[in-house]
């Protein structure tokens, strides 16, 4: 359902009823009361008030975050980027601690803004806000936030929003899990010619460093007649490429009543007419088949990009990871891969200075970016994420120590991916122009199916389209080239 029906379905609203005890009808009930609201917030600023929601981590909260803008548009709200807003939203990300410390000092910018401005509002969601010690510290120290609601009921955003509304304190609504998927409410998408589309919530894999699982939940599939319907629709209103999001989207539709494979479902995407492009991630390596590559060989669609993250090369410390392969079984696959696919990029996530890693166990993470031959890599420093088995295992490894493991490592994939990425110079490719040129308005920047940015010259009613380009110079991670029939 596109936002006009739903907004012909909230102006019918009767707001002084009883709200609906299904969903998504209830969130329209509660759609139309904020909006009533927000007519009144308006009268008193004398201006329509404006929302900033800025989204920290991964693309499912890109994703979340389009579904809240979508809503606040519903009610009445400008959006805007700028954090002087009289509504401010965080989107969280709890993968690393220092996002949680990022957060806190945004917050105490905020205090003093909302001392100003008596009708601001402030709401924080996400994964974040799924760590009951978090949750302990906003009400001892940030009391003048006005929402606090996680990742299992984003759908309920416009029933909590009326709450704030309503009451003048803190409203606090986690939950520890859920099995709910409410489809057909609003989404505002950042671009009109692409999007993310949710195929699955959660995961059950527990990697040891890994806080997701205990923020997202467990594993829950979408059904595939909602997925193509979404998909359907948003074709319709020009969107040219999709990006398909999932913790793990090879474990897609092992809970549905009626069994899907990722592989099988990528199938029947391929089948919409009018959609140029299929993207997905992330990919975790035990669960990657054979079925999937063969799909990915033989599609028209699928992008020959895919992300399949190694975190280490070292098996000693992948199994400390808990992540179910070895670096034999990594590399067969990666082997394996490419040589169904000769054509297709690999990239990767990396993570150094993990509990007990080595420089021996640094030089085998080497040694598989090597044989791999990755486009380009994600490498980060382990972060210890209370809750998590690996905050508390022996042998963490000392700062310095990972300072040099890190900088091997960066410097390998580096050095790969310049010479990667190289090897389509001089070739003509295929590239969805995405937006004007942030440091040369001149110039147009762009994707190829492989993920590789292009930058060149070109009139702005191209974005949107997929072009032909000459791929002329490489500057490591990028090209720049000319428009060619």
């Amino acid at each position: 359902m596109n936002r006009y029906e739903i907004d012909q379905i909230v102006r019918e609203i009767d707001i002084h009823g009883q709200p609906p005890g299904t969903e998504p009808d209830r969130q329209y009930f509660f759609m139309a009361k904020v909006r009533a609201h927000v007519r009144e917030l308006t009268k008193s600023l004398g201006r329509k008030p404006t929302c900033c929601v800025t989204t920290f981590g991964c693309q499912m909260n890109a994703r979340d975050s389009e579904k809240l803008v979508g809503i606040l548009l519903q009610a009445g709200y400008d959006i805007t980027e700028d954090e002087h807003a009289d509504f401010v939203i965080f989107n969280t990300c709890t993968v690393r601690e220092n996002a949680n410390q990022r957060l806190y000092g945004r917050l105490g910018t905020l205090k003093n803004r909302k001392k100003k401005n008596p009708y601001m509002k402030i709401a924080l969601c996400g994964c974040m806000m799924q760590e009951p010690s978090v949750i302990e510290k906003l009400k001892e120290s940030y009391g003048f936030v006005d929402l606090v609601f996680g990742t299992h009921n984003i759908y309920k955003f416009a029933e909590l929003l009326n709450a704030v509304f309503e009451n003048q304190s803190m409203v606090i609504d986690i939950w520890e899990d859920t099995d709910k998927i409410v489809e057909d409410l609003p989404s505002e998408r950042k671009y009109p010619f692409k999007t993310g589309i949710n195929i699955m919530f959660g995961c059950n894999n527990f990697c040891s460093y890994c806080i997701v699982p205990y923020v997202r939940g467990r594993e829950r599939s979408r059904k595939p007649e909602d997925i193509i319907r979404e998909i359907e629709s948003a074709v319709a209103e020009g969107v040219v490429e999709i990006m398909l999001l999932g913790q793990n989207v090879n474990s897609y539709g092992k809970n549905l009543e009626e069994p899907m494979t990722f592989a099988q479902l990528l199938q029947e995407i391929e089948k919409i007419d009018g959609l140029k492009r299929i993207r997905f991630m992330t990919s975790h390596p035990k669960d990657l088949s054979e079925e999937l590559i063969q799909v990915m060989k033989h599609s028209k669609k699928i992008c020959r990009h895919l992300h399949l993250p190694l975190q280490s090369g070292s098996t000693r410390i992948l199994q400390a990871m808990n992540r179910r392969y070895t670096k034999e079984q990594y590399l067969a696959l990666a082997k394996r891969i490419k040589q169904e696919i000769p054509d297709i990029s690999l990239t990767t996530d990396i993570i150094v200075g993990f509990p007990g890693e080595t420089m021996a166990d640094v030089e085998e993470t080497i040694d598989v970016i090597k044989q791999v031959e990755y486009d380009n890599a994600f490498t980060f420093i382990y972060s210890p994420r209370t809750g998590t088995p690996a905050a508390v295992m022996p042998d963490q490894v000392p700062p310095e120590v990972v300072k040099e493991g890190f900088d091997k490592v960066l410097k390998a994939v580096q050095d790969m991916a310049k010479q990667q990425v190289k090897r389509f110079q001089g070739q003509n490719a295929m590239v969805l122009v995405e937006e004007i040129n942030e440091q040369d308005p001149a110039l147009l920047t762009g994707r190829m199916s492989n993920n590789t940015l292009v930058h060149f010259p070109g009139d702005p009613s191209l974005i949107g389209s997929l072009v032909n380009v000459k791929l002329e110079d490489c500057y490591g991670f990028y090209y720049m080239g000319h428009q060619v029939p």
